[in-house]
């Protein structure tokens, strides 16, 4: 039988000398049912938090030389959120690895934001401690870098760029609702919010619904720290 822990190695281009810290970061809390004894990845996904984040942080101050602390905030935000971590998970099938109990395994847990996202924040802390940080910057580059990469590309509609941020990060398609139509007819104003996943919706004024999807979109776009 294939070594699942081997395996996900492979995935992602690193092998681990000390098996001990790959085997914890994939260890969820529902696996020791109980056994105290069995070491879980919470205390690693406290490092890999922050190691994501001043990577991403350094990536971003140098990305964008001009922007200032309320522009590269929500980029951040949106580079280190759960959903984005726990899309690289599945980039490299990190659920396959996981290590849970009989009754996650039962709910979808290899599958769920919240244990995929925790389990790539302690990936990269156990890369970190095992290699420095070489090895995780290789790792940090080749799934976030392409990332980062495209909130500097100006897309040509903001509802297309949101749709395909979307779809990227796994969260499905925005829905859009007119909530309003005032003003004179011969003037009207269109008010559409839009709404995404678990996301706060978003808010957008236009001469024409089409208008005010857009310019929904683009809210929804900015505060999430997307290029629009």
């Amino acid at each position: 039988m294939a070594d699942p822990i081997a395996q996900l190695e492979a995935r992602i281009g690193y092998v681990f000398r000390d098996k001990t810290l790959i085997e914890r970061a994939l260890t969820h809390g529902s696996f020791a049912e109980g056994r105290k004894t069995i070491p879980t990845y919470e205390r690693l996904e406290f490092l890999g938090d922050r190691v994501l984040g001043l990577m991403t942080a350094e990536a971003l101050f140098t990305s964008f030389d001009k922007a200032d602390e309320g522009a590269l905030a929500p980029r951040l935000n949106s580079m280190v959120r759960k959903e984005t971590c726990a899309d690289v998970a599945r980039a490299v099938d990190l659920g396959a690895a996981l290590r849970i109990g009989k009754s996650e395994e039962k709910g979808g847990g290899r599958n769920k934001n919240s244990i995929l996202g925790d389990a790539c924040e302690s990936l990269m802390a156990a890369i970190y401690l095992d290699g420095g940080r070489a090895a995780v910057q290789v790792f940090f580059d080749h799934h976030w870098g392409p990332r980062i990469d495209a909130l500097k590309t100006k897309p040509a509609d903001a509802k297309s760029a949101l749709q395909e941020w979307a779809a990227r990060v796994g969260f499905g398609a925005p829905r859009y609702t007119l909530t309003e139509r005032s003003g004179p007819d011969h003037k009207p104003v269109f008010t559409v919010e839009v709404t995404l996943s678990s996301l706060t919706p978003a808010v957008g004024e236009g001469g024409s619904k089409q208008a005010a999807e857009r310019a929904a979109a683009e809210a929804l776009m900015k505060r999430e720290g997307q290029h629009v």
